[in-house]
């Protein structure tokens, strides 16, 4: 499992490599949960941290086609190896499935290199999105590369507020069976790393518990913060298990 933390520039970029992240996530939290920074941010982030794979959001996106395959663009001529769309306007999966073919042409046409992920999230039922459990049909019709359950409410409640351990499990595995790799977020903190683990994530994603006073929006990220997580992650097979081949015989870990 790899451990992928979000910042919002350079320098926390920089904490989070020190710190052991394997996967640099540059966001801009104020715009939402997977609220979209920077073209020229990204591009510096990507600078100062290479060889370390950079992932960049593209927002908490409308059922607007369009928009989403600029922003994907921009994403990717930045320098992105990742490229994360957070479906919050489409609610079905035909609209999901549409959406996320442009985000991936546009992408793969500039850079057939850059990973596509796409995001459901967990409280879809608050704000009337795309239920997660289609995010494996949705991709794999799509041509994205891989899946993100989150939330988009970021209060008090949690990723294992919404969501069964079952279901997503089943979640993993299903994506697993169609080539997708799986990655959780949610304000997981410690405690979540070796249960993700256990549950079939692939990465596993953090801004909240690495930043100063527990504050995604207005705190910093604190390498020391991260370097407990990673070693927590290490502990239990850190980046080493992208897209595993035996769904089901890592649950059983």
């Amino acid at each position: 499992m790899k451990l992928l933390v979000s910042v919002v520039d350079a320098h926390e970029a920089l904490e989070a490599v020190e710190g052991g992240a394997h996967i640099v996530d540059v966001k801009n939290p104020p715009e939402g949960a997977l609220g979209a920074n920077f073209p020229w941010v990204i591009n510096e982030v990507k600078r100062r941290v290479s060889p370390v794979e950079v992932s960049a959001t593209i927002g908490d996106l409308p059922n607007r086609s369009g928009t989403a395959a600029l922003a994907a663009l921009g994403a990717t001529t930045s320098g992105a190896d990742y490229v994360k769309a957070g479906l919050l306007g489409p609610r079905a999966s035909m609209e999901a499935t549409f959406l996320m073919k442009a985000v991936c042409r546009a992408v793969k046409e500039c850079n057939p290199k850059t990973r596509v992920i796409a995001a459901a999230f967990a409280d879809y039922e608050d704000v009337g999105s795309l239920n997660p459990t289609d995010l494996p049909s949705v991709a794999s019709a799509s041509g994205t590369d891989g899946i993100l359950v989150d939330i988009a409410a970021k209060h008090d409640r949690r990723l294992f507020d919404y969501m069964e351990e079952e279901d997503l499990a089943a979640l993993a595995r299903k994506s697993h069976g169609l080539g997708l790799s799986v990655a959780f977020a949610g304000l997981l903190d410690i405690e979540d790393v070796a249960r993700c683990y256990r549950l079939g994530a692939d990465i596993f994603g953090v801004r909240k518990s690495v930043c100063e006073g527990g504050d995604r929006v207005r705190g910093t990220v604190l390498k020391e913060r991260v370097r407990a997580l990673s070693d927590a992650v290490s502990s239990v097979g850190g980046g080493s298990n992208i897209l595993r081949t035996s769904p089901t015989m890592s649950l059983q870990l």
